[in-house]
Formats: C-alpha cells, structure tokens, sequence
C-alpha cells in the first residue's frame, strides 16, 4: 500500500488541501488502485502490464486533482451554511416562538390593529417583542461560534421572520388573483399591517439583538488582541 500512496501523493503534488484531507483522498485513490492492480494479477496479467493498466484508471491527474478541489469546495460551503446560518437560524426560530408562546400564555394584553369595522388582523405583543432580542442575540452567538461572517450572523439573527416575509409576498398577490371581490385598499391595509406586525417589527427588534451581539464579540475580539 505504501507504494501506492506514494505514487499518488506524487502524481497529486499540487494538490492544495488541508494536510489531513490530503492524506484520506491519497489513501482511498492508492486502495483504488491497488484494488485494481491486483484483480489485473488474478487474471493472469504481468506485473508490470498489471501497473500500467491500474494506472490507467486515471486518464488525467490534472483533472482529477481539480475535480477534487471543486468538490472539497463545495463540500466545505454547503457545511458552513448549515452550521453558520441554517442551525443557528432555526434555533432562534424555535427560541423566538418559544418566547412567544410564553408570552401569550403569561404576558400583557396584545395591541389589536384592526380593519374597517373593527375586524382584527393582527394582535401585536408588545412583551414579544422586549425579550425578542434574547433570540437574535443567541442566533447570532451561535453563528459566530460556527465561524460565520458578519452577514451570516446578522441573517442568522434575522431567521425568525423571512419565511413570514416570502410567505406574505406570496399569498397576498395570489389571494388578489383568486378573489376579485375583496377591495383593493383593505387587502393592501392587511398586508400592510401583517408585514409591519410580523416582519418589519419583529425584525428590527431581532436584528437589534444580532447587532448587540456583533459589538459585544468585536469589543471582546479587540480585548483579545490588546491582551496578546
């Protein structure tokens, strides 16, 4: 095996991984290979021909060492998101409305924004929304302990309300489209205020948090240094 891996490694020389990754690619392509060579042997090959047609498994080792990369990539980035946005997106989702059902269950009375003739839309809970920024600020805590950028901690803090925003982009319009009896201005009014209760809202208070937490981790990162 031994010499196998050493083929590789040499055939692989420009091969820009982590040490560790580098190592398991060499070893599963040298067992590849040897796996190969030796099924030539059983079938009654030379060694040396055995040798040439296991190298033969790989046409191009330039092209194999790119195709390695690329897939590294994108391995490492479909891992980054999950653990630096969607994890931390869905906890603070699960915490934010874990909040809420509290809230509801324990708190003030709701602000009820209504429609013409006194139809509620929307009851807005104004004791939410002061322990909301617990739930930005934990979302973005946990982005940042996965190594996400400033973007992905501020959209990890934000989670909670972007399936409200796309889920009353789309309903409102299809809504229009299916009941034409409904007038124009109450439509746009409910929509108007279910976004301003269930995104923009909520939003600020969230990013709010988030942003909280930024400054906290860049004051404690500046500490680090200074200390250093």
């Amino acid at each position: 095996m031994s010499a196998w891996q050493d083929l590789v490694r040499q055939r692989l020389a420009d091969l820009a991984l982590e040490p560790h990754e580098r190592s398991e690619v060499v070893e599963e392509i040298a067992a590849h290979l040897e796996e190969c060579y030796e099924q030539f042997r059983k079938n009654g090959l030379p060694e040396v021909e055995a040798v040439r047609q296991a190298l033969a498994q790989v046409n191009d080792w330039r092209a194999l060492g790119s195709g390695i990369r690329s897939a590294r990539t994108r391995e490492v980035i479909m891992t980054n998101r999950v653990t630096q946005f969607w994890l931390p997106g869905l906890l603070t989702f699960v915490l934010s409305m874990g909040l809420l059902a509290v809230v509801q269950k324990y708190g003030s009375h709701p602000l009820i924004l209504s429609l013409d003739k006194g139809t509620p839309i929307l009851m807005l809970y104004t004791s939410w929304l002061e322990v909301l920024p617990i739930a930005g600020a934990a979302g973005a805590y946990l982005s940042k302990r996965a190594g996400g950028s400033s973007r992905m901690i501020l959209l990890s803090s934000l989670f909670p309300v972007l399936p409200f925003g796309v889920v009353f982009m789309i309903a409102v319009p299809v809504g229009l489209v299916i009941d034409h009896n409904v007038p124009y201005h109450i439509v746009l009014r409910a929509f108007l205020s279910l976004i301003l209760g269930w995104v923009l809202v909520p939003g600020a208070t969230l990013f709010a948090g988030g942003l909280l937490a930024k400054f906290l981790f860049w004051r404690l990162d500046s500490l680090r240094v200074v200390s250093n």
